[in-house]
């Protein structure tokens, strides 16, 4: 083999002690090897100088056909350097990933002993590469194949084929089709394509469309390199592969076989006559006598090209700014901008762009693609010459800091060529060799420019873009978010989003995270104990039957919104699923009998769905209706109902629950036209709940403990999220281990979590800190994600934690031992505690499965309401289940998923509800009695009413607790001007009532109110009247008032432990109540709010002995009422009000009425509101006949 090295004979040094060592130890210098002929080489030996302390720790490799143009070669697309040697006389082999074909070969120093030299031995590897050759010049030459008329037609037929062009594009491949059709293998901008051209479209007739694009594949495929195309058709679908990265597509028909016809290329595959040089980073530059840039290509949108002096003084600077060209033009204190060229504006998408610059009479044009018609003429006010002098390509040197070069921009990446000096082509392997201009930092004799976003490293349909070291992620509109688009911003079902505090509402739900399947929008109902996913199609509602003429069927299509993998992973993830099927029918039969074939069918499951003959309640494959399998139909001779065929109408409905049968696709009825046969049908939307991926957990008891699984693939991208709860203060949550490289996510302390792992570029740590310990025992949500570009964690609503990759370093995560869950290989630092809900790449493991038969974890993990039980609000209570929680709102006025829902009606004049508390023996008797329940003969020793109001009327009664001895409180809204909150006292029947004022007035404005009111003592019957509510015990001043009725809306009224209007409106038929006059539900209290300058009044209630035994305070807006003494009794009553400007619906108004034996009372002072319109004063012979355990509102 021939060696050559560089740059220029001053560069060789004599070699005394065995290898190559050059004069100058720097990075210009490069050993080359002309291997003769084209080999195809598969590893590379370095070793040091013998006897020396010269060696190499790390080089780059090119490789090269002709001697020029050269390629470098790289590591997974990626890492362009190999590391060396650590001495002089080990040797380090590496064997290339992809061999490389070509005849030179070239070896440039990256580092080297700092002790000593570069010096170097060196061996390559590899067998002679052969070939046959075409050269396709540009104009109408072609290679045409056709097959034998005897040659037999396989399932699989393969084209191989490999090129080099420096042109763009061309066509490289035509197959010819049936009917005229063809495929054509195109090169457009450098990219590989393959298209179909209809026959009018392949003669290229004015009534062409465009083409349909099938693939595409490739780019800077115009780089004068060999690239290896395979069309590979097997059967009905096509794959394309271009070097190493391939697509399926799928053929259209008529291509279910083909002919090679012609090749009709228009590019030429001679060898390059020109150099190209890269400018690799920012502090490149070439500094070259009067020169000017003929091509560049970049990815930059901005950097200097070129700047020079003119000849009357000044600077001009010819740069990229927003991926076009400009010229600024500095003169003494005149500046003149050219706008810049706009044909072909878009100049950083990385195809070649020819510039050409000239100046005559002070005349300047720019010439931008001039074949494409994008020249711009610029004429200043002022002469301008240029010619003489140094241009400055690329940017400054960096210690020029005077008027030769000064750079206002940023420098250029990207490569140049045909650059002119005179009109003639500049020789720049001269300047490579040192005997023309200056350089610094560049790659001559290449065009080092790599897609970054081909293959794109983006997922899920993110958009890449790239400059000259970076590629960047546009994921907005693709439900998916990180560096690379990779993890969905969706939950994974309805259930999730429950956990999260959500309400019933239409969601996105992504059943595989960050797997191939794309969000699907469902509707979400909390409103039950169970979550249920809903999903509709196009028909729900009942139909009648209308079967078309001739036909003796009638079909239907259902169709989803849904795609088919999006619906069968929901199906599949969910614990149940049903769907509603049912049939009305007169005088037309079903299924007809077991033994006879059916009249109808449906087809249910995936793709098109397959034949059902059962029904709505049956068993798959029964050939039966809900009444065959339960044996009630109306013949007994029949399975259907329908199948009776009478004339009166009858159904056959039911629930299909079969999963593998879901959904309902098609639905066939065939006994409908018939005289006299009428029918109709249903099919409602699709109903799942649970979701046996969100609860499927493990229990590991040990540190010794674990689980194991197959390998983690997570080659480029890799996500990894679970739950965890513990008490421990450390442990390892997953392992998984290569021959170097690893993966680990650990509980590193109790307020720390660690995700670490090694690609190859040495260990890398991504790390949250938590303000509040960890140990809790409560779920805590990890969600750790790595790809090319960076690493993130995130720990519950913590700030994501991120480590970016280094950019040409390893990113294949090479895997091989067993993955490890809970626990280490080694069984140390193993996690005690539970893991729910573990996926990898959008794949949930089973951990109840495996924790089944593995010792020391248990399948499932209890105790759910320390994390989740502060969902449920408003005395709400939270209750265990064996998956997941529930909130239990019988003690509380609120309803919904979380109790959160207000329950709120509209009064009229004419409205009450009456509520009868049960008596103790009935209670004895029906075990099922709520706990909340009073019973009529309770003695109370404190009461917590509550309510909300809204209403314009003044006076008006909200609220009246009376006992059986005419004890009472009330609350009401007084008269006069004032419409003031007023709640009155009386504890003993032979006393006034004690009245405790609110300095808020106008409450009876419209607007939304909520009152409090808690009394600590003996018992109280509760009551709220409407105008049809009997009064006869009543205090008769508010029994007058009460008959005026309450024209307004209450809303989440509570005594104690019962919501008497929630049971009058929820529970009807199961509660103790009666409704007289028009109850409606209403939203009215949806918008309840406090008003934010409430103040608090405090009334004291001391005895005739001045003894304060307890206090009471009403909380309004207004100012503090002094204290006022009163004689015995024993009362705390506290009365929120909150004021709201919000205009919401009603509330309701309810009266109650219980009848109790109350401790003995003493008297109470009077006081009189002068206020109030009526006469407080009460009869005390009058007694209610009415039902003393009933309950008015």
């Amino acid at each position: 083999d021939e060696l050559q090295h560089g740059a220029g004979l001053s560069n060789i040094r004599p070699v005394g002690a065995g290898g190559w060592s050059p004069l100058v130890s720097d990075r210009y210098q490069w050993l080359e090897v002309d291997l003769g002929e084209r080999t195809k080489i598969t590893a590379v030996a370095t070793q040091g100088r013998y006897g020396s302390s010269d060696w190499l720790s790390s080089y780059l490799l090119m490789f090269s056909d002709s001697g020029h143009n050269w390629r470098q070669y790289r590591q997974e697309d990626s890492i362009g350097f190999f590391p060396g040697n650590s001495n002089a006389d080990s040797v380090v082999q590496y064997k290339l990933q992809q061999p490389a074909v070509a005849r030179f070969l070239r070896l440039l120093p990256l580092d080297w002993n700092p002790s000593g030299r570069i010096g170097l031995r060196l061996e390559t590897y590899g067998c002679p590469y052969t070939s046959d050759v075409v050269s396709l010049r540009r104009g109408g030459g072609g290679l045409v194949y056709r097959l034998s008329p005897g040659t037999r037609r396989t399932s699989k037929e393969v084209v191989s084929l490999k090129f080099k062009t420096q042109r763009n594009s061309g066509t490289l491949l035509q197959a010819e089709g049936h009917e005229g059709s063809s495929l054509h293998l195109e090169l457009q901008r450098g990219k590989l394509l393959l298209v179909k051209l209809s026959c009018c479209e392949a003669k290229l007739t004015p009534s062409s469309g465009p083409p349909r694009r099938l693939a595409s594949l490739g780019s800077l495929l115009d780089d004068q390199h060999w690239h290896h195309v395979v069309l590979e058709r097997r059967s009905t679908h096509l794959n394309l592969t271009v070097d190493k990265h391939t697509e399926r597509v799928q053929l259209p028909a008529e291509f279910s076989q083909w002919d090679v016809e012609q090749g009709n290329v228009t590019f030429s595959c001679g060898e390059s006559v020109s150099v190209a040089v890269t400018f690799p980073g920012p502090q490149s530059f070439l500094q070259m006598p009067w020169a000017t840039p003929t091509t560049f290509r970049t990815w930059n949108k901005a950097g200097l090209l070129a700047t020079f002096s003119l000849q009357q003084g000044g600077v001009a600077w010819l740069h990229l700014s927003d991926s076009r060209l400009q010229l600024l033009i500095h003169q003494g204190d005149k500046e003149l901008i050219f706008p810049g060229v706009f044909a072909g504006s878009d100049l950083s998408d990385g195809q070649w762009h020819s510039v050409d610059l000239t100046s005559k009479r002070g005349h300047i044009t720019i010439s931008v693609d001039e074949e494409e018609g994008g020249v711009a003429h610029a004429t200043p006010s002022f002469p301008i010459s240029t010619g003489e002098g140094q241009v400055f390509f690329g940017g400054c040197p960096a210690d020029a800091d005077g008027p030769e070069c000064r750079n206002l921009f940023d420098g250029f990446q990207g490569c140049m060529r045909l650059l002119t000096l005179d009109d003639r082509p500049v020789d720049l392997i001269a300047v490579q060799q040192r005997l023309l201009g200056n350089y610094s930092q560049l790659q001559i004799d290449m065009c080092g420019i790599m897609d970054r976003c081909s293959p794109s490293r983006c997922e899920h349909g993110g958009r890449c873009s790239q400059s000259w070291t970076v590629f960047h992620c546009n994921c907005s509109d693709s439900g998916y978010d990180g560096a690379t688009c990779h993890s969905s911003v969706y939950e994974q079902s309805c259930e999730a989003y429950k956990h999260n505090g959500n309400t019933s509402g239409h969601f996105y739900i992504d059943v595989d995270g960050s797997g191939p399947i794309g969000p699907q929008l469902v509707y979400c109902n909390m409103t039950g104990n169970d979550t249920w996913m809903v999903i509709q199609h196009n028909n729900t509602e009942l139909t009648r039957v209308r079967a078309p003429p001739g036909s003796s069927q009638h079909s239907v299509h259902f169709q989803y919104p849904s795609e088919e993998e999006q619906l069968q992973a929901a199906i599949s993830q969910s614990e149940h699923c049903e769907q509603e099927l049912s049939y009305h029918c007169r005088k037309s039969r079903l299924l007809n009998t077991l033994e006879g074939s059916p009249f109808s069918w449906w087809l249910g499951g995936p793709g098109p769905g397959r034949v059902q003959t059962y029904w709505g309640g049956a068993q798959p494959g029964s050939q039966q209706c809900a009444c065959g399998l339960q044996g009630d139909c109306v013949d007994p001779e029949h399975y259907c109902n329908c199948d009776a065929d009478r004339m009166e109408w009858t159904e056959d409905s039911g629930l299909l629950t079969h999963k593998p049968s879901l959904p309902v696709r098609s639905l066939v009825l065939g006994d409908v036209q018939r005289p006299g046969s009428e029918a109709a049908y249903r099919v409602g939307p699709l109903l799942c709940r649970g979701d046996r991926n969100f609860w499927n957990a493990a229990f590991f008891d040990k540190e010794t403990s674990y689980l194991h699984f197959p390998t983690f693939h997570g080659e480029l991208s890799a996500d990894i999220s679970f739950l965890f709860k513990t008490t421990a203060s450390f442990g390892v949550f997953l392992e998984n281990l290569g021959i170097k490289d690893f993966i680990r996510i650990e509980l590193s302390s109790s307020t720390q979590v660690i995700f670490s792992f090694d690609v190859g570029n040495g260990p890398l740590e991504v790390r949250v800190e938590s303000s509040v310990p960890l140990n809790d025992n409560r779920w805590h949500r990890v969600r750790a994600e790595r790809n090319v570009k960076e690493a993130t964690l995130r720990l519950d609503d913590l700030p994501v934690a991120t480590q970016e990759a280094p950019a040409d370093g390893h990113f294949h995560l090479q895997l091989n031992s067993q993955l490890f869950i809970g626990g280490t290989a080694s069984r140390q630092k193993g996690f005690r505690g539970c893991i729910r809900s573990l996926q990898l790449n959008g794949v949930t493991l089973d951990l109840e499965e495996r924790a089944k038969i593995t010792p020391g974890v248990r399948p499932g993990c209890p105790g759910h309401c320390s994390s989740y039980g502060s969902l449920c609000q408003n005395q709400g209570r939270c209750t265990e289940r064996e998956n997941g929680f529930h909130c239990d709102c019988s003690l509380s006025a609120f309803s919904g998923v979380f109790c959160q829902t207000e329950v709120s009606a509209s009064f009229k004049s004419g409205t009450s509800v009456r509520y009868t508390f049960k008596e103790v023996y009935e209670v004895s008797r029906n075990s099922s009695a709520l706990p909340s329940s009073i019973y009529s003969d309770a003695t109370l020793r404190g009461e917590n009413v509550s309510l909300s109001f809204r209403t314009s009327q003044s006076p008006a009664l909200l609220l009246y607790v009376s006992s059986y001895y005419r004890e009472y409180l009330a609350l009401l809204i007084n008269k006069h001007g004032e419409d003031g909150l007023e709640v009155r006292y009386k504890l003993d029947s032979s006393r006034e009532a004690d009245v405790l004022r609110s300095s808020v007035k106008s409450v009876a404005n419209g607007q939304l109110h909520t009152v409090s009111v808690s009394r600590l003592t003996d018992s109280v019957s509760l009551q709220i009247l409407s105008s049809s509510s009997d009064s006869d015990d009543m205090d008769p001043d508010l029994a007058r008032l009460g008959s005026q009725g309450f024209a307004g809306c209450l809303s989440v009224v509570h005594f104690n432990t019962i919501s008497p209007l929630k049971a009058a409106l929820l529970h009807p038929d199961s509660s103790p109540v009666s409704i007289s006059g028009p109850l409606v539900q209403s939203s009215c209290g949806s918008a309840a709010s406090a008003n934010p300058y409430a103040a608090e009044n405090t009334h004291h209630l001391i005895s005739h002995s001045s003894t304060l035994d307890s206090a009471a305070s009403i909380r309004l807006n207004g100012n503090t009422t002094p204290n006022v003494v009163f004689p015995a009794g024993v009362i705390a009553v506290v009365i929120f009000v909150m004021v709201t400007g919000m205009a919401v619906a009603a509330r309701f108004l309810y009266r109650r009425k219980e009848t109790y034996r109350n401790q003995e009372v003493k008297g109470v002072k009077r006081e009189d509101s002068q206020d109030f319109p009526f006469n407080s004063r009460a009869d005390s012979q009058n007694v209610s006949g009415e039902n003393p355990k009933e309950f008015f509102m």
